[in-house]
């Protein structure tokens, strides 16, 4: 068994640590791992991006959104939070037992007078509140199972961030079941660090004997980076990927009234848009919609589309950035 701890705390490469070693690393060992990642939100592999992030807010406050191999639902990460990993062969079937890789945080919780209990399929909570949500990917005979571990992540910022708008979106897309949620620390009688408990659940993950702790070589954190580069750092993976839907904005702008707009978006592209409303304007809105047409929803590029469009002309007193802001957000 070989123990291994991230450098960096770039969910983005973190992620792709992970597929580096679940594709790349001998197959005749298995891996435990240990991680952290600032500020961030992981989707799982089948959700709508923006059916799960509220997405102003996210990007004011520069948090992370990235996609993972695994299914199931969102969760929020930060320096307060600690991740783990099992990579094994697969020698359990497609039901595999969530609970069996929970074993070692519950051990960790008990030592420490910590009550806490697996519930549902890939939940652990405490006092009916979750604090660890559980995911796996399984390919070719190997397993990944991870898990997230809230010790004193700031809630505040995690129930901002998972907060979507209220606008009305359809989509096909795997919706994240919202939880009570919870930090450990605040039911321990005793607190100890965060640095304490890493260090007691390692030793439990590693079954209490003596694992090989990995030293990342160049060569590993080069290719680490390709991988980022080609899928977990990319706008096509994290956003791109969501499955198509429909959506539905209603919004007021001072000075030029309120819009309804209709969305129709396929693989992060807006196929069909059309717009409502009691502004004001001189009808030139079906040719702005047609260079919207196909495009990525990325401000870079509905700012290049609407170039040689005038929007003050079609919306009376709206700018591109406020047309692309409702857009977007």
């Amino acid at each position: 068994m070989i123990f291994m701890e991230s450098p960096k705390t770039r969910s983005d490469f973190n992620l792709a640590l992970e597929q580096y070693v679940f594709d790349r690393m001998p197959r005749t060992e298995s891996y435990i791992l240990l991680w952290q990642n600032s500020p961030s939100i992981i989707i799982g592999k089948f959700q709508n991006t923006w059916e799960e992030v509220n997405i102003p807010y996210v990007k004011w406050q520069g948090i992370r959104v990235t996609r993972r191999l695994s299914g199931g639902g969102a969760v929020y990460h930060d320096l307060g939070n600690l991740n783990f990993t099992y990579i094994v062969n697969d020698d359990y079937g497609k039901d595999t037992d969530f609970s069996l890789f929970c074993r070692p945080l519950m051990q960790t919780l008990r030592a420490l007078g910590v009550n806490a209990q697996i519930t549902g399929r890939n939940d652990v909570t405490i006092e009916g509140k979750k604090f660890s949500g559980n995911a796996q990917y399984r390919k070719d005979g190997r397993l990944m199972h991870h898990g997230t571990i809230m010790y004193e992540s700031d809630l505040n910022v995690l129930a901002l961030a998972l907060n979507v708008s209220e606008d009305k979106l359809r989509s096909k897309g795997i919706k994240s079941v919202h939880s009570r949620v919870t930090n450990i620390r605040e039911h321990m009688e005793h607190p100890v660090e965060f640095s304490v408990f890493r260090e007691m659940l390692k030793e439990n993950m590693c079954l209490g004997e003596h694992a090989e702790t990995y030293q990342w070589r160049e060569n590993d954190l080069n290719e680490i980076e390709k991988i980022r580069l080609d899928r977990y750092g990319t706008w096509e993976w994290n956003w791109g990927k969501s499955p198509s839907c429909s959506v539905k904005k209603v919004r007021h702008i001072e000075g030029c009234g309120s819009f309804q707009i209709y969305m129709e978006i396929s693989h992060g592209c807006l196929e069909e848009c059309q717009i409502y409303g009691d502004f004001f304007g001189e009808g030139l809105t079906q040719q702005l919609l047609t260079v919207l047409k196909g495009c990525q929803l990325r401000r870079n590029i509905l700012k290049k589309a609407l170039e040689n469009i005038d929007v003050g002309r079609c919306f009376r007193h709206l700018s591109d950035d406020q047309l692309i802001d409702m857009i977007l957000q």
